[in-house]
């Protein structure tokens, strides 16, 4: 008999989007860090051997935008010109003051933007995350290690984490699939083995599970050697379904990366996390999503719910008591009771933004 399947993805650090979301988020750092008041909204465009800057920002400093970037794509190993997008290519930057409209609203307290946000937490992992993005998260993380030890292997990359599910708990994996850009002229004969017994097998090890190796497919074309923006132009803000829940919990219209937490898309999203993962590590519920939406300049929140999917150990009403005495959901309660006004953001932009104890949001009290 067949069980239900469900699978998420990741990406390495160097894929292009992500290149953009550290970029943007870096530069968010680098505000917050001379200005914890600093208003940012930028954007970041990777392609071939251009990069292009843009947004808004309200910074009492100066900051060195092409600096930051260059800086942040070192880190990433873009340094050969092979790639066809280096520390070396070309920068536009297109930033300015952000808008006087924007800023009335949250001068007073209010919220920078309308829309909805989502939180997720089930007890499927010990973080409380589902299993596929975590296992796919851990796959692109471990690979990302490897390359700053094996020059063979090149910067982009991406895992895909298939489960069985039973009675709605993880049971067995059913395919692991694997990316990575590599050279072949430098490349070991047996680099599947290699993929397959220093990244698959001690992942999967860890959360307890096992795959054959007819199961693991690793560029599924046969060949994968140039990544990165030359091949795939990158854009902050793609990757929404990576920096959240993998598909398995709704996500808003909103990303994160580039953003100011005055902005509820990301400071809400936080909160809302912060709330679900509680309720499941009280014990109210073995799953929960938790909604919250808001219209530009208003406090609080002109909607919030409480899903548990029929888990729910409590009455809803107890849950919702517990929910809703956790935080003051204004954007500048949030920013308080998580102290969101620091410079963390650049290394959230990898690897998704929840699941990571070192985060306030991920805290349980």
């Amino acid at each position: 008999m067949d069980y239900p399947q469900f699978s998420s993805e990741s990406v390495c650090a160097g894929h292009p989007d992500k290149v953009c979301d550290q970029i943007s988020d870096a530069i968010l750092d680098a505000c917050l860090t001379i200005d914890p008041k600093a208003r940012v909204g930028v954007e970041t465009l990777a392609t071939t051997n251009k990069l292009v800057l843009a947004g808004e920002i309200t910074v009492n400093g100066k900051i060195d935008f092409e600096k930051i970037a260059r800086e942040k794509i070192t880190q990433l190993d873009y340094l050969d010109p092979i790639l066809g997008f280096t520390n070396k290519s070309d920068i536009e930057i297109y930033i300015h003051q952000q808008s006087r409209d924007i800023a009335i609203g949250v001068d007073d307290g209010g919220a920078g933007d309308q829309g909805m946000m989502f939180g997720y937490a089930c007890n499927e992992t010990p973080e409380l995350m589902p299993l596929p993005i975590t296992m796919a998260h851990s796959l692109c993380r471990k690979m990302d290690e490897l390359q700053q030890i094996h020059h063979w292997m090149r910067p982009d990359g991406k895992s895909q984490v298939t489960v069985n599910y039973k009675n709605n708990k993880p049971v067995s994996i059913e395919r692991v699939v694997l990316a990575k850009p590599i050279d072949y002229k430098n490349v070991p004969v047996d680099y599947f083995d290699f993929f397959y017994e220093n990244v698959v097998t001690p992942i999967l090890q860890k959360y307890n599970f096992e795959i054959k190796k007819e199961n693991v497919i690793l560029n599924g074309t046969g060949r994968w050697e140039i990544g990165g923006p030359a091949s795939d132009t990158g854009v902050t803000g793609r990757k929404i379904v990576v920096d959240t829940y993998g598909g398995m919990g709704r996500i808003g219209g909103g990303c994160f990366s580039g953003k100011d937490t005055t902005k509820v898309d990301r400071s809400a999203a936080y909160a809302a996390r912060y709330i679900a993962k509680n309720i499941v590590a009280a014990g109210l519920a073995d799953r929960c999503e938790v909604q919250l939406a808001y219209a530009i300049g208003t406090v609080l929140p002109v909607g919030k719910a409480i899903e548990t999917f029929g888990t729910s150990k409590s009455e809803q009403k107890v849950i919702e008591d517990f929910a809703w005495n956790l935080l003051e959901l204004s954007a500048a309660g949030i920013n308080s009771a998580l102290n969101l006004r620091v410079p963390i953001y650049q290394q959230t932009a990898r690897y998704g933004h929840f699941g990571n104890p070192d985060y306030p949001w991920e805290k349980i009290i």
